[in-house]
């Protein structure tokens, strides 16, 4: 009788040792959030599976991994050329809010704008040959005005406000509209710089010497400060478990959100649904000329 009563105590024990474990265990995690694509304000306007990086869905993921306590430190997979300066703006202040370790393991590709949002993170963990840097900005105007000509199309235009139609895309820029262009492009360019100043712990100086627009290999980006450590995956799990004084985490992976194909045909305008729908009806210069009517303001970009 003795001996069973000993055997159960035994088995109790193992048992209690084991959900122990498995609790504490549970209570080490490391999300591993993905961001790969273009970086915009809006999800809408890639059609059938074109993953984006907006905001919203970074907000999203990085709450679930605030409000859950089990989660220690975070791993942002980054794949983007870059995009939307504003959009890539708003990233970076959510990432401050994150009171967990963040570290950033760059992908093939994490250039400009993501760049930009890396630079908000603890720690970035690059492979030799990932492309990154790329700090920089561009604006583009079009003029259309031989397009409109060439498709016969006479526009009339009335503006009240010197340079309201600066943006239209009808006319050549003048001379001091061409400074009022370029002085907003540098403006964003120091923000630029600044984020990353701040964020690498490196001289507004050193920054500017970098930020020719030109990328680096993950090696070059090492050198210069860009990037903490050279590696894959793992060693960003084990950099961001490291940060936050935890051995052996459990790894969780948050699976992106796709957005449906219905909200995917929603979220786009009538004029991109027509050249989806009936793509021979338009010519490539229609659908040049509705992608600018449907967008009257240059975007000027981190890419």
């Amino acid at each position: 009788m003795k001996r069973y009563a000993a055997i159960i105590c035994l088995t109790a024990l193992v048992v209690l040792f084991a959900v122990s474990a498995s609790c504490t265990f549970a209570q080490n995690k490391v999300a591993v959030i993905s961001l790969s694509g273009p970086i915009q304000s809006e999800s809408s306007g890639f059609f059938f599976g074109g993953s984006v990086i907006t905001p919203e869905s970074v907000r999203t993921e990085l709450e679930r991994a605030r409000n859950d306590d089990s989660v220690k430190a975070i791993v942002l997979q980054v794949d983007s050329p870059g995009g939307s300066v504003a959009a890539s703006q708003e990233i970076v202040n959510q990432l401050e809010l994150v009171k967990k370790p963040v570290v950033v393991s760059m992908s093939d590709l994490a250039a400009s704008g993501g760049y930009y949002i890396s630079a908000g993170a603890d720690k970035i963990v690059a492979l030799p040959g990932t492309l990154t840097g790329s700090i920089g900005v561009i604006s583009e105007m079009p003029n259309l005005k031989g397009l409109f000509d060439k498709l016969g199309i006479d526009m009339q235009v009335f503006i009240a406000g010197k340079h309201k139609d600066m943006y239209a895309g009808l006319r050549e820029l003048t001379p001091e509209e061409e400074v009022i262009m370029q002085d907003m492009t540098d403006q964003l360019y120091n923000q630029f710089v600044q984020v990353v100043a701040k964020g690498r712990g490196l001289s507004e100086d050193k920054v500017r010497a970098l930020a020719t627009g030109q990328l680096y290999t993950g090696i070059q980006a090492k050198e210069l400060g860009l990037v903490d450590e050279l590696g894959g995956l793992n060693t960003a799990i084990d950099l961001a478990a490291s940060l936050a004084g935890i051995s052996e985490p459990e790894v969780e992976y948050y699976k992106p959100q796709v957005p449906s194909l219905l909200n995917t045909l929603l979220g786009m305008g009538w004029q991109k649904l027509s050249s989806v729908i009936q793509p021979t009806s338009l010519s490539a210069e229609d659908i040049i000329l509705l992608e600018t009517l449907t967008n009257p303001y240059p975007q000027p970009e981190y890419r």
